[in-house]
């Protein structure tokens, strides 16, 4: 499995889809830590969120009589918005399935873009087994939200526009739930900077991937409530993403809900820039992190901006 290779492809297929975000240099966080911080600033991209990427990958990819008959994802908000989207774009109509607990304004998001929304489970695992099952009874293609070659590839292509856009990168921190992003990243980057430490990102109260990989197996674990919706929930069963991670991703590091909040409050007063919790968690770790960074040149991922205004004022 060449994910590197499968980056590559999915760079020329997606590219008239996606925008070239910013590689934002910070001073702030550049002082705190002693390094050269950067932002990649995925906050930015259509429908506020990374996840276009490997999701346009993956339905690119797909036959165009698949596409017009429709298609299924599960998804905790951000990636559903972004098949919603896609599918906007290529004419073609989806079906995604949702926690019961997703966010409501995500949920929204999803709808707005056209595509019909079914509530299943607690757990994204539950989600995503459900979403596979309904595709397959109703012959229909199935968009995993992470656990596919074509969409890790996809979500990769950030690492292809942070080449062209620093020269030396010692150290990316990455939130981390499923897989798919970081697995990606890894994969391209380390093909380019063999030497670059990849750090994986989650909140305490939903880590799944960082117990599973310790564990040497991908583990049923509960996750409590977190506002790091993003990066919540289980792992599906035999999910490619787990030994890519185990195989790729240097350490991980995990935050408190507070330390989330507080690095969402902090970048909002700083870089005058909206996240959401999973972006807040890889800002937290790195903030943690800051001893051991002194003239690095690190880069942040900030995976998204979608956030509930009744989230956003909690933390506020």
């Amino acid at each position: 499995m060449d994910i590197a290779k499968e980056v590559i492809v999915a760079e020329k297929r997606i590219r008239p889809y996606i925008r070239e975000t910013i590689l934002d240099y910070s001073p702030y966080y550049s002082r705190l830590a002693g390094a050269n911080v950067h932002f990649k600033l995925e906050n930015l991209q259509h429908t506020g969120s990374f996840k276009l990427r490997g999701a346009m990958n993956k339905m690119l990819s797909l036959a165009r009589e698949q596409r017009e008959r429709g298609v299924v994802t599960a998804s905790t908000g951000n990636h559903g918005a972004a098949m919603a989207y896609g599918l906007g774009k290529l004419g073609a109509t989806g079906i995604v399935f949702v926690p019961q607990n997703a966010s409501p304004a995500k949920v929204q998001a999803i709808e707005r873009l056209g595509a019909g929304v079914q509530h299943f489970g607690d757990d994204t695992a539950d989600t995503e087994a459900q979403a596979r099952k309904f595709a397959a009874q109703k012959g229909l293609a199935y968009i995993p939200p992470y656990n596919d070659v074509q969409v890790i590839g996809g979500q990769g292509t950030i690492a292809v526009e942070l080449v062209n856009q620093l020269n030396q990168i010692d150290t990316v921190f990455v939130a981390l739930g499923g897989g798919g992003l970081i697995s990606g990243i890894a994969a391209y980057l380390k093909s380019v900077h063999p030497g670059v430490d990849i750090i994986g990102c989650s909140p305490q109260n939903s880590q799944v991937m960082i117990r599973s990989v310790g564990a040497g197996k991908i583990l049923d674990l509960p996750s409590l409530p977190t506002i790091s919706d993003g990066t919540a929930g289980g792992i599906e069963p035999g999910a490619v993403t787990f030994n890519l991670c185990r195989d790729l991703v240097d350490d991980y590091e995990t935050v408190t809900e507070e330390e989330i909040k507080e690095s969402l409050r902090e970048f909002l007063q700083t870089q005058h820039m909206l996240i959401e919790g999973a972006a807040a968690v890889a800002v937290a770790a790195m903030v943690k992190r800051r001893n051991r960074l002194a003239g690095k040149n690190v880069v942040v991922i900030i995976c998204g901006a979608n956030i509930s205004l009744e989230t956003l004022k909690t933390v506020l």
